[in-house]
């Protein structure tokens, strides 16, 4: 009788509670989910779509905004220290402006700032900037008869270039910047200035040596148009610095003959 009244109870805790049904079943199979139903939520027929202030086009056109504004260079470099539309702000520690003499004839514009320069805040002021000043030198130029800058004002995670989006955003400053400075001479520093700034997809290789026409919506003048390998480049790839060495010179003929 014992035994009966263990089995019974055995059987009782395995789900048994039955002797017979109608179809077999498995007491021993889990127990199936409780299906519940799920509230049915009435939509309205048409739902108002609110507009989305942070579209890469919104953003751009308050950057427009804000070029227009400025009349100096002082008022542009308080207008993006302030502004807010670039994603590269949000990781950079500092905004790299520029560094040069505002009235110089010869403007260089690189891509985009690199750890030192985002600690200090200067542009080229790592091991590339001080390649770039030895450049310079060699056909004497430097900061008081040179004007540095960059395509974008923040550093770029992990030094990596920056995005099609992000120069975009920057693109009316850099603009502005140039009409301000009213350069004789533009020096795109690198591949991505390059390809940024004339809008093209050809390497390096084939643009530099050249001259081109740039044009800003600031200023009705063809500002000329030269471009050079990037010194972080030339750091790893010392064996361009001979054909680097004639495009310096080649610079140095146009702005003599300007002088």
């Amino acid at each position: 009788m014992q035994n009966a009244v263990e089995i019974l109870e055995w059987y009782t805790e395995a789900g048994v509670d039955e002797a017979t049904d109608d179809s077999p079943r498995n007491f021993f199979a889990a127990p199936e989910p409780v299906k519940q139903a799920i509230p049915q939520i009435a939509l309205p027929a048409k739902a108002a779509i609110q507009p989305n202030n942070n579209t890469i086009s919104t953003i751009i056109a308050q950057a427009r905004l804000l070029a227009d504004a400025a009349n100096s260079v002082e008022e542009l470099e308080k207008s993006v220290r302030e502004f807010e539309g670039c994603a590269l702000k949000k990781t950079a520690m500092n905004t790299v402006f520029a560094r040069g003499n505002k009235t110089a004839k010869l403007m260089l514009i690189g891509e985009a700032p690199g750890a030192d320069e985002d600690v200090k805040g200067i542009p080229f002021c790592g091991a590339s900037g001080q390649l770039l000043d030895k450049m310079l030198a060699a056909i004497e130029y430097n900061e008081s008869n040179s004007y540095i800058t960059n395509t974008v004002f923040w550093r770029p995670p992990a030094n990596r270039n920056p995005t099609e989006e992000e120069i975009a955003v920057c693109k009316p400053f850099v603009e502005k910047h140039i009409a301000l400075i009213d350069p004789d001479l533009i020096v795109l520093v690198g591949g991505v200035a390059a390809k940024a700034m004339l809008n093209t997809d050809q390497g390096i290789t084939r643009l530099r040596g050249q001259r081109y026409k740039y044009r800003t919506p600031y200023k009705d003048k063809d500002y000329e148009v030269a471009i050079i390998y990037h010194p972080s480049y030339l750091l790893r790839q010392p064996v361009h610095k001979k054909i680097t060495w004639e495009d310096l010179k080649a610079i140095r003929e146009v702005l003599g003959a300007r002088d």
